[in-house]
């Protein structure tokens, strides 16, 4: 029985490398269950007991590199202030970079970064649950905005030939929420 699931395991997962391989090559529109099982070896069967198309192996994979409420850490600092979680983005970027490179790029899946996003925003949103004053609406917008330029610039930085430091980075992406992108800029 052991064995059973173990090689099923195996072929699920090799489905899921062969599928992310032509995904690295090719859009998804382009890709079909035939390329898949032929690259991967299988017949068509085979694929079908996994997934029910190429769409759902991308959403399979999505879904395993979106953390969960509980796997993600609080965002408060010391001082009880709210802090944007850029440890747990670099960590995440660092964890899953072969994945979020080609999800969040130009070939991407456009869907994954709103997908990144709502997983971590509930957890932040919380934070306020105290604060009768919030205003809701324009928390949700600040936030939005901020979680987009935060996926924006890391996937930039792991784009890039001759980065900048994790250091400088998270230097950077500190001045620019706490200053304001007016004041960051030589003028």
């Amino acid at each position: 029985m052991s064995k059973r699931i173990e090689i099923t395991a195996k072929t699920k997962q090799n489905l899921i490398d062969t599928f992310w391989s032509l995904y690295c090559e090719k859009r998804i529109e382009k890709i079909t269950v035939k390329d898949i099982t032929n690259k991967a070896g299988y017949n068509r069967s085979t694929f079908y007991e996994y997934f029910t198309d190429v769409y759902d192996v991308l959403e399979q994979i999505e879904n395993s590199l979106i953390p969960s409420l509980n796997e993600l850490p609080p965002v408060l600092t010391p001082s009880g202030l709210l802090g944007m979680p850029l440890d747990t983005f670099f960590d995440l970027y660092k964890q899953n970079n072969t994945y979020y490179s080609v999800l969040l790029g130009e070939n991407g899946d456009p869907a994954f970064a709103s997908k990144l996003k709502n997983s971590v925003k509930p957890i932040i949103m919380q934070i306020f649950n105290d604060k009768p004053d919030a205003n809701r609406k324009e928390l949700d917008y600040i936030l939005e905005y901020t979680l987009s330029a935060m996926i924006a610039i890391m996937s930039y930085w792991f784009k890039q030939s001759d980065p900048l430091t994790n250091e400088k980075l998270h230097e950077l992406i500190n001045r620019i929420m706490e200053q304001g992108v007016m004041k960051q800029l030589p003028l």
